[in-house]
């Protein structure tokens, strides 16, 4: 029997050379590291009061003041369906905006720490394809890279803050799904 294989899926990933590979600021959660591109973030700030807001999912905090408008901030291990921790002297909140260049929202994301500017090493990235997330489908990664040798993984903000995925994450927590 003469069975022919498909060795495309070993065929090396499409990179993005140095170029066209964004500067990233890297966070933390739990062991893994994160990363947003830099033009994404507004800037970072010591964990500062949040304000409850009643009824919320558990991935929103609250409201935090950034230079007297009211910042909604999330949990980034809530997102990512990691258990809660207690703050510390490292924890942060990245200021990011979402949306697109018509119509943008400012929101904060609470991290354990921030790790520094930078860009990955070799000032390469890898992008992921459906293929490669063995068509796990419900991703907000835009590519894989490393620093420091040290696998990065660089999040697709505006998938990850979607209200369509947050109302299904929040249902599927609570046990809804």
């Amino acid at each position: 029997m003469n069975t022919m294989t498909d060795f495309s899926a070993l065929a090396p990933r499409e990179e993005v050379s140095s170029a066209e590979a964004p500067s990233v600021v890297t966070f933390a959660a739990g062991q893994m590291l994160y990363a947003l591109p830099v033009e994404r973030v507004q800037e970072i700030l010591d964990l500062r009061p949040i304000a409850p807001l009643p009824n919320a999912p558990a991935h929103l905090l609250g409201l935090c003041d950034v230079r007297g408008a009211g910042v909604p901030v999330v949990d980034l291990r809530s997102l990512l369906g990691l258990p809660p921790i207690e703050d510390t002297g490292h924890s942060r909140i990245l200021v990011t905006w979402i949306g697109g260049p018509e119509e943008r929202h400012v929101v904060g994301i609470k991290t354990e720490r921030v790790i520094e500017v930078t860009t990955l090493d070799e000032g390469r990235m890898q992008q992921m394809s459906s293929a490669d997330m063995l068509n796990w489908t419900d991703t907000a990664v835009l590519g894989i890279g490393k620093r420091n040798g040290a696998f990065v993984t660089l999040l697709d903000i505006d998938r990850l803050m979607d209200p369509a995925r947050l109302t299904v994450f929040a249902e599927a927590r609570q046990g809804l799904v």
